[in-house]
């Protein structure tokens, strides 16, 4: 009489086989990851990323500046972990479904056999195979969507540490001049007070300049609140602490954007600028997607095969199949949605895309308006200057009289006031300009469809 397995024996044969399954597939183990509650900002230039630090001890240009913001920006390391969570997704879309096994154990109770009955399977499921080249596509898109993205976010740090850059140098340059002129009016205000204190002048001449030095004071402390933001903006874009100065040069160089290569530049926007490419690889992906839900109609097919012996201890061995009746539930819901997306998608990539045309169309319209303003004002500076120069000898010389001199020299000191100002817009329409163009910006490219086979 052959021996009989017992049920004990079973369990432990299922048992020491799932062992070694388990084992073949080396399970990952948990490890805590505990929070850092320690904000990290840099106390000083030199705890910062950069390959050089003696260059920081200079006063920085907007170029390296720029390069302190990539570098160093916190929201740009946060935002660079999302290319693992996408690549980890791309390694689950590619994953099939693990096989089943499956088992059972009847213990003989009454009956005139003599032998329990015991039965094993393996079964796959079919469906799995048929969405798989679908998913990795969707799933590889959508890790070159997460690069496109982070680029373009990079494109934006550029863009803002450029612009905090302008606006501070330009913002120092005005304050020079209003300093300039609080000196010229506080000059005047003493000489007048001191003659009303004499009695050789009365209220109505002293209390003007009063007032026009209460005003350029109210204007420097204006200029000192507006500087001090800018500079915490500025500190917090590269994660340096509040209270560091980072060092500037005093002038902006920024080449100007030539208008023909900015229209050249407007026609190839689809293939160059990362938000553009980002909503494109998003697209592919929700295709890849539907393509997916479409092929996810074909009903649910497991395929296997049994073996095993009833309780006459007659030992059988087949295949086994579980079809679903597609007759309720034909992933009509799931196409539904994946259609909208991709059609939201569709939609939110025109609109992009038109409203990108018309915003670089009027900034050039505004470039060249500011370009031909400060030519003027550059001439009539010129003009300003000279006056003002010999207004200032004929005062030493006693030609004329100290409010003319200074109505002379506040001509010269408004003209170039207008000047910076005209020439700060100037160079925020050209960052501005740059960074929707992608001049000078690192790209990406769209992938041939034939890469993510």
């Amino acid at each position: 009489m052959e021996r009989t397995i017992g049920f004990r024996e079973f369990v432990a044969r299922l048992l020491a086989s799932l062992s070694v399954v388990v084992g073949v597939t080396a399970c990952q183990s948990y490890e805590p990851l505990a929070l850092d509650e320690t904000p990290h900002v840099a106390k000083g230039l030199a705890e910062l990323s950069w390959r050089a630090p003696a260059e920081l001890d200079r006063p920085l240009d907007v170029a390296t500046v720029v390069l302190l913001a990539l570098e160093n920006n916190p929201d740009l390391r946060a935002a660079r972990n999302a290319r693992g969570i996408a690549e980890a997704e791309l390694l689950q879309a590619g994953l099939l479904p693990n096989p089943q096994l499956n088992g059972s154990y009847g213990v003989l109770i009454k009956g005139p056999a003599n032998f329990d009955a015991w039965s094993a399977g393996l079964t796959e499921d079919i469906r799995a195979l048929v969405t798989l080249s679908a998913q990795r596509r969707s799933a590889g898109y959508a890790v070159r969507r997460v690069d496109a993205e982070l680029l373009w976010q990079e494109w934006q740090v550029v863009g803002k540490a450029r612009l905090l850059a302008v606006d501070l140098v330009e913002g120092d340059a005005l304050r020079r001049l209003l300093e300039e002129t609080r000196t010229l009016f506080a000059q005047r205000y003493d000489r007048g007070r001191r003659a009303l204190e004499q009695g050789n002048a009365d209220l109505t001449t002293v209390a003007p300049d009063l007032t026009t030095l209460s005003d350029i004071d109210r204007q420097i402390a204006d200029a000192d609140r507006l500087r001090l933001t800018r500079r915490h903006d500025l500190n917090a874009l590269i994660g340096l602490a509040p209270e560091v100065e980072l060092p500037l040069t005093d002038r902006v160089e920024l080449p100007s954007v030539d208008a023909g290569a900015a229209t050249q530049m407007l026609d190839d926007l689809p293939r160059r600028r990362p938000d553009l490419i980002a909503l494109q690889l998003g697209y592919r992906s929700q295709e890849e997607t539907l393509r997916g839900a479409i092929l996810a109609q074909f009903p649910a097919l497991v395929l296997g095969g049994n073996y095993g012996t009833d309780s006459s201890h007659i030992y059988t061995a087949g295949p086994s199949i579980s079809l679903e009746l597609p007759i309720f539930n034909r992933n009509q819901g799931h196409i539904a949605i994946a259609r909208a997306t991709r059609r939201k998608l569709h939609d939110e990539f025109a609109a992009r895309l038109t409203a990108a045309s018309g915003e670089i169309g009027a900034m050039l319209a505004q470039q060249r308006l500011l370009e031909g303003q400060i030519e003027t004002a550059r001439r009539h500076l010129a003009a300003a200057r000279r006056i003002a120069d010999r207004a200032e000898a004929a005062f030493a010389n006693g030609d004329i009289d100290e409010r003319g001199y200074i109505d002379l020299t506040m001509t010269r000191i408004a003209k170039q006031q207008e000047i910076i100002t005209i020439e700060q817009l100037l160079f925020e329409q050209r960052v501005a300009l740059t960074t929707v163009l992608g001049i000078g910006m690192p790209t990406v490219q769209l992938p041939d469809t034939t890469e993510m086979e």
